[in-house]
């Protein structure tokens, strides 16, 4: 199956940044992606953290996302069906019922008709202080708590398990292995807004660990460059194999990383090394 990994440097501007990923959904479509995944904020990087509260959304209808008040889930389900892929729109700020200062850090997923599927919300909430610079998504965001995975069936008929993650979930291996409890997961798809810190010392590292302990495949979509708001982020969005190699990468600015993903190879890789039937705890 091939696959698409969104890099994009979002801005303060949800209009320019939709344009932007819609153009490049497009790119990859025309690549031939089954399945195209974006960024963390790819919808906003806005100038203060609470911005994201200010276009926040109600969850639309699965089937029906076309409200005026839900105008970007609209958008992403017209677009996965007008170009015929699977779309992981990681992430959108999705408000909550219980606590109106507060959103959900979203990622949705589209089926090639435009359907939403599956959503995460991102349950592990970033916070960073060097004494030089200090971030926490904790004063904006609200945790999910469950754990998501789902199905998707490839054009040549394959079962693909596929399970989620947003950025910092990244460094906590156990949500990967609960999600592969029930069945051993074939893909991780991980949106992320890496920090260049963190990201210079850890992104690469933790998606081939990843990769290598749940023996499958791992796309990560990025942002990548300096953003208006002074904040500059990793990006490297790339696609790791079952093994651990790099299959492609993109260093920085807007792009699309294109991996042939095969279960056949994974297939291989696990006989060799049957470390998923060797866990003891």
């Amino acid at each position: 199956m091939k696959v698409a990994a969104i890099q994009m440097v979002s801005t303060p501007r949800v209009d320019e940044n939709f344009a932007v990923a819609r153009s490049l959904i497009a790119q990859a479509a025309a690549a031939g992606a089954e399945l195209v995944a974006l960024p963390e904020y790819f919808c906003l990087m806005g100038e203060r953290d609470a911005d994201k509260l200010d276009v926040a959304e109600p969850l639309a209808d699965a089937q029906t996302p076309g409200t005026p008040s839900t105008p970007m889930q609209h958008v992403l389900a017209e677009t996965a069906r007008e170009f015929g892929v699977w779309l992981i729109a990681g992430t959108v700020p999705i408000r909550s019922d219980d606590v109106p200062d507060k959103v959900f850090n979203s990622l949705l997923v589209y089926d090639p008709n435009g359907v939403r599927v599956a959503r995460y919300d991102k349950i592990h909430l970033f916070c960073f202080d060097d004494g030089q610079r200090r971030y926490d998504e904790g004063a904006t965001l609200q945790p999910g708590t469950e754990a998501v995975a789902f199905d998707l069936r490839s054009r040549d008929g394959e079962v693909w398990r596929i399970g989620l993650g947003v950025c910092y979930d990244l460094r906590f291996p156990e949500l990967f292995r609960r999600l592969g409890e029930d069945k051993p997961l074939d893909l991780i798809v991980l949106p992320a807004a890496f920090t260049d810190t963190t990201g210079r010392a850890h992104w690469e590292l933790l998606l081939r660990a990843r990769a290598v302990e749940n023996l499958c495949h791992v796309i990560a979509p990025a942002q990548g460059g300096q953003h208006e708001n002074g904040r500059r982020t990793f990006g490297h969005a790339m696609a790791v194999s079952p093994w651990g190699e790099v299959i492609a990468v993109l260093s920085e600015g807007a792009g699309v990383v294109l991996a042939d993903l095969s279960l056949e190879r994974q297939k291989q890789v696990r006989m060799q090394l049957p470390a998923l039937s060797h866990r003891v705890l």
